[in-house]
C-alpha cells in the first residue's frame, strides 16, 4: 500500500536560509526574534549571522564542516544557527538541559566536529579539551570588524543543514543528518498548505535538541513572521502561557505531552490564549485524545490541531491530519493523515512487499525528506536507509520500524513500534494497545505502560495511571480492563502517580517510570 503526497516543484537551490535572507532584504525593519524582552529585526539578525559566517569561513569552516551549538534559547542561538548555514556548514544541537556526562557522550558521536558554540552559562557543560569551544560574547570585538554582507557561499539541496541525535533501537545515541532539500521541502509544505505568512508568529516550547525544534525555530523566519523564544532552559508551562497570551502568538509546534500541559493550564485558569491560536502542530508519541477532547470542543475555540507523524531520519514530519475529523466511534486510533509534499508512505511486509489495503505492516518513507543517514554509521541501523522503485525510478527510502496501516479514508494510522512489542508469558504484546484501553476508562486522566524485568527473560507490564479524580481503585481498573483486553494483556501492577514525567523533549520519560517502579519495590524483593 502506498500513499503518495502531492508533487510540488522546488527551486534549483532549495536552501532554507535563502528564504530568510529574502525577507531580510524585503522587510529589514520587521521583528525577527523576541527573547527575554529583547528583540532584533530581520536586517539586524541577518547582519549578525553574516558576520559569524565570515568568522567560520575565515577559519576554513565552510561547506561540509560540522559546527556544534550548545546555547540556551536566545538571539545568539539563532545568530549561530543561521551563520553556520550561511557558511555552508551543518549545525549540531547540543542541548544544555542535558547533564554534562550526557553531552560528553554525544560529543563523541559526531565525526569531524569542528567546534562548539557556547556561552558563559553553557561552556562548563563541555569538558575542556573534548572539542574547541567559542563564545559569541567573547568574539564580539572580532565579529564587529567582519563584513555584514552575505559571504556568498554556494549551498545546494544535497548539502547537510543540520544533524540531531536519536537513540535508535540499540539505545546508543546516533546522529542523523538532514539535507537542505528535505528541510526546505518540509517548511515550504507547511507554509503553502496551511497559509503561514508574516502574521504567523511562533513560540518555541520544545528543547533545542529535539528534532521538532529545528522546524519550529526556522518556520517563522521562512515565512517572514516573528519567532518568540522561551527564556528558560527547561519548559515552564506558566511562562509559555504568559508569552502566548501577551504576544498574540499564532503557531506552536510541540510534543503531545506538552500540549496536554498547556491545555490543562488554560482549562484550570479559564484563559483563551490556546483557543485563539491558528495552529498547534503536534505529535511524536501516541495521542491520548481524551486529554484534549473537552478543550477542543470548547465554544469559541478556533485553533486547528494538526496531528503529525514523522521521524528525525526523514526531516521530522511526513504526514499530517486535522484532528477536527477525528470520530471516537469510527477511529480506534487517531489517524496521522496524508503525506507532505514530495513524500510517499509505503506499508511493507517483512519481505519488503506492499501490504494490502487495510493490512498492517512497517511504515516506510520515501521522497525529498529522507535524510543523509547516520554520520559515521556502519551498523545494522544504517541498513534502514535503502531504496525503492517508484514510477520506474529508484528513490531513497527509510524503514521507520513503526507499525501501521492505511484506513478506508486513505489516512495513515500508526499502531506503535514493531520493536516495542514484548513477550509476556509467551504472548507478544504492544504496551501502546494497553495505554489506549486505559485512556478510555472513566476516571483515568492518562496512563503509560512500561516493561519491567523480574529475571532473565521474565517481563511484566507495569501501568502508571494519573487519575482524573479521587478513589481510583486498582482492582476496579483491572476488572474494567478485562472487559476490553484479554487477560494476558492486563498489567501485573497499577501505580497511581500525580503526573507522568516528561523528558527534555516533552515526551513521556519511560526510563524514569521504570526507575520509579524499581524504587517503590526495591525492598520487596520483586526487582
Amino acid at each position: 500500500m502506498i500513499l503518495q503526497g502531492k508533487r510540488v516543484a522546488l527551486p534549483s537551490a532549495p536552501v532554507v536560509h535563502r528564504q530568510f535572507e529574502a525577507h531580510a532584504a524585503a522587510t529589514p525593519g520587521a521583528v525577527a526574534v523576541r527573547c527575554a524582552e529583547q528583540e532584533v529585526t530581520y536586517g539586524e539578525l541577518n547582519a549578525r549571522a553574516n558576520r559569524f559566517a565570515h568568522y567560520l569561513t575565515g577559519r576554513g569552516l565552510g561547506r561540509g564542516a560540522r559546527v556544534g551549538i550548545c546555547l540556551d534559547y536566545s538571539i545568539d542561538l539563532l545568530v549561530a544557527l543561521l551563520g553556520t548555514l550561511k557558511a555552508g556548514a551543518a549545525y549540531v544541537p547540543f542541548d544544555p538541559s542535558y547533564p554534562a556526562a550526557r553531552l560528553e557522550l554525544l560529543l563523541g558521536q559526531v565525526p569531524g566536529l569542528s567546534l562548539v558554540v557556547t556561552s558563559p552559562a553553557t561552556a562548563g557543560l563541555v569538558r575542556p579539551g573534548a572539542v574547541e569551544t567559542v563564545g559569541l560574547e567573547q568574539l564580539s570585538a572580532h565579529l564587529a570588524g567582519l563584513p555584514e554582507t552575505d559571504p556568498g557561499i554556494t549551498v545546494t539541496g544535497d548539502d547537510l543543514c543540520y544533524a540531531v541525535f536519536t537513540s535508535g533501537s540499540t539505545g546508543t545515541p546516533k546522529v542523523t543528518a538532514v539535507r537542505h532539500e528535505g528541510w526546505f521541502n518540509l517548511l515550504n509544505w507547511l507554509v503553502l498548505e496551511y497559509g503561514l505568512d508574516h502574521r504567523s508568529s511562533n513560540l518555541v516550547v520544545s528543547a533545542f535538541g529535539f528534532d521538532l525544534s529545528q522546524r519550529a525555530l526556522l518556520t517563522p523566519l521562512f515565512c517572514g513572521a516573528t519567532q518568540h523564544l522561551l527564556a528558560s532552559r527547561n519548559f515552564d508551562t506558566a511562562m509559555a502561557y504568559r508569552l502566548l497570551d501577551r504576544h498574540g502568538v499564532r503557531v506552536v509546534h510541540c510534543a503531545s505531552s506538552t500540549l496536554y500541559l498547556l491545555v490543562d493550564w488554560e482549562t484550570a485558569r479559564g484563559g483563551d490564549a490556546l483557543t485563539r491560536l491558528d495552529y498547534v502542530l503536534f505529535g511524536g508519541e501516541p495521542l491520548r485524545v481524551e486529554r484534549i477532547a473537552d478543550w477542543a470542543r470548547r465554544e469559541g475555540n478556533t485553533c486547528t490541531l494538526l496531528h503529525q507523524y514523522g521521524v528525525a531520519e526523514c526531516t521530522d514530519v511526513a504526514t499530517s491530519y486535522d484532528l477536527a475529523g477525528y470520530r471516537p466511534g469510527v477511529h480506534d486510533i487517531a489517524p496521522v493523515g496524508t503525506p507532505a509534499y514530495n513524500t510517499d508512505i509505503h506499508i511493507l511486509d517483512e519481505r519488503m512487499r506492499e501490504a494490502g489495503a487495510g493490512e498492517y505492516g512497517e511504515i516506510c518513507i520515501s521522497g525529498a525528506g529522507v535524510g543523509a543517514g547516520y554520520l559515521g554509521g556502519t551498523g545494522p541501523e544504517s541498513e534502514r536507509f535503502t531504496t525503492v522503485e517508484v514510477d520506474g525510478a529508484p528513490r531513497a527510502l527509510y524503514r521507520t520500524g513503526d507499525r501501521g496501516r492505511v484506513n478506508e479514508a486513505g489516512e495513515l494510522v500508526v499502531a506503535g513500534r514493531l520493536d516495542a512489542q514484548v513477550k509476556v508469558r509467551g504472548m507478544r504484546i504492544d504496551p501502546a494497545d494497553i495505554e489506549r484501553a486505559l485512556g478510555r476508562l472513566a476516571g483515568v486522566r492518562e496512563a503509560s505502560v512500561v516493561v519491567a524485568y523480574t529475571g532473565p527473560g521474565e517481563a511484566e507490564l507495569i501501568a502508571f495511571i494519573v487519575p482524573a479524580g479521587d478513589g481510583l481503585a486498582e482492582n476496579d481498573v483491572r476488572v474494567r480492563l478485562l472487559e476490553t483486553l484479554p487477560r494476558n494483556m492486563i498489567p501485573a501492577r497499577f501505580l497511581t502517580i500525580p503526573r507522568l514525567p516528561l523528558s527534555p523533549h516533552g515526551k513521556v520519560d519511560r526510563a524514569a517510570l521504570v526507575d520509579e517502579y524499581k524504587r517503590q519495590y526495591a525492598d520487596s524483593g520483586v526487582v
